[in-house]
């Protein structure tokens, strides 16, 4: 029966997916959010889906039947109290997902500190391209795809798995919800310090995961990984195959542009495709794996990633002139931006690469990984890292070294000036690094390198 579903905190990704799902399903799907911008808004507007924004609590004189509430929204948001006020029904997106989708269908997920949105990208589309029309929820905007999420046709579904908490009356991770038959931990690490107190917190979280993993599910992990292994170690009652032993990779191109895949020691496809990085050899690889799961062959699997198209935000090549291209990229930890700067650097050689980071997330604000800032940047020629007045460390004293290339501006401006001065007389790169809108930035660089003189 249809509903009206209205969503506090629309136009994240996840939740921004979970309404054009909603939609999908035939309900009426209203939203609201403090921070409404493309990409994200504009898949929303063409789903029909009507865009509120802020929180007024009037956006609920239209009585929905249901509110469905993103992990941003918490006690204190004006329309989360008019909800509680008026007992207006309400449920977690992970929630109302499993509840009314994911119950009956084979889960395949991707989670792991790094590479979810590119790896849940890659593994829907070899699902795609093998003709097995599958649903999905990917945290960004594939390539390969119009939108973000769909229903599909079949009974796989791929999603995205975040460790993230679910909302603010349900802290478990989001991904304890979807009970996958197929999982991948890509990768294991310390993040989300407004959530989780340290390591073992999250671990914890991953090993709930996999005491709902069925007997004949499977664990796709790559070897040698401590804090993966650890956590298998608490219980595990499903298969595993590892990542680097059962499967492995001969790469033919030092940037991870040409790479044979091998199973059980013998050749099983080769992937030649538009990616860099070794990160994304190693996502590409677990992708193949996951879909083998689900009877698809590995050699179909790898003609299918050479037409991978990437993901928007992922090394996304937003605007070139003769000599220098302009990359937008999501990266906001440590590690992902050293793969991504290192899997750049690869490709390029010796040519001239400005890296610009906002340290925007919430565990990069609280300076959990300064330490590590400095050095996962040393791929690039000159940094430029930008600090916001909500910061609660000084980047100025930690990572204002022209000595090493790495300088801290404060406003847009400044960070301009300095990229285009930084760019030298040759080919050159800027990598343009934040998981948000970064004010705009991005514009601003386009139309100055417009103006630099042409070979």
């Amino acid at each position: 029966m249809s509903k009206h579903i209205h969503i506090l905190g629309i136009c994240g990704t996840f939740m921004g997916s979970i309404a054009q799902l909603a939609k999908a399903m035939g309900h009426r799907v209203t939203g609201s959010d403090t921070n409404v911008y493309p990409p994200m808004s504009t898949q929303l507007e063409l789903a029909g889906i009507e865009l509120i924004q802020g929180f007024d609590p009037a956006q609920l004189d239209d009585k929905p039947d249901l509110v469905v509430v993103g992990n941003v929204v918490s006690r204190g948001n004006p329309a989360m109290e008019a909800v509680l006020n008026r007992g207006i029904p309400y449920i977690s997106g992970p929630q109302w997902l499993a509840e009314n989708w994911l119950h009956q269908k084979w889960v395949l997920a991707v989670s792991g500190t790094h590479g979810k949105t590119t790896t849940t990208s890659m593994l829907t589309w070899i699902l795609e391209y093998a003709g097995f029309a599958p649903g999905y929820l990917i945290g960004g905007v594939p390539g390969n795809f119009e939108s973000s999420a769909s229903l599909g046709e079949s009974d796989f579904f791929v999603i995205e798995a975040d460790e993230y908490d679910t909302a603010f009356f349900d802290k478990r991770a989001k991904f304890v919800h979807y009970r996958p038959r197929t999982l991948i931990i890509n990768n294991l690490e310390f993040d989300h310090a407004d959530i989780y107190p340290d390591l073992a917190a999250i671990q914890r979280q991953f090993h709930h995961l996999l005491r709902m993993l069925p007997a004949d599910g499977l664990l796709l992990a790559p070897n040698g990984v401590a804090a993966i292994d650890e956590v298998v170690e608490q219980g595990f009652w499903s298969d595993k195959q590892t990542l680097g032993d059962d499967w492995q990779v001969k790469l033919h191109a030092e940037d991870g542009s040409q790479f044979d895949v091998v199973f059980d020691g013998e050749s099983a496809g080769q992937v030649t495709w538009g990616q860099t990085g070794l990160h994304n050899v190693s996502n590409g690889l677990a992708a193949i794996a996951a879909a083998r799961h689900i009877g698809i062959a590995p050699a179909l699997a790898c003609e299918a990633l050479c037409a991978f198209k990437g993901v928007k935000r992922r090394m996304e090549l937003i605007a070139q002139t003769d000599r220098v291209n302009l990359y937008d990229d999501f990266a906001h930890h440590p590690t992902a931006i050293q793969t991504t700067l290192e899997g750049l650097r690869a490709k390029v050689g010796s040519e001239r690469i400005v890296a610009i980071i906002e340290p925007r997330s919430n565990t990069m604000k609280m300076g959990v990984h300064r330490q590590q800032l400095l050095s996962s940047a040393q791929a690039a020629d000159n940094v430029l890292w930008f600090e916001s007045a909500d910061a609660k460390w000084s980047l100025k004293a930690e990572l204002d070294k022209p000595a090493q290339g790495s300088q801290v501006c404060t406003n847009l401006s400044e960070l301009v000036a300095s990229a285009v001065s930084n760019l030298g007389d040759g080919p050159a790169h800027i990598v343009v690094m934040s998981n948000g809108g970064f004010g705009g930035v991005h514009n601003l660089l386009a139309a100055a390198i417009q103006e630099l003189p042409h070979e």
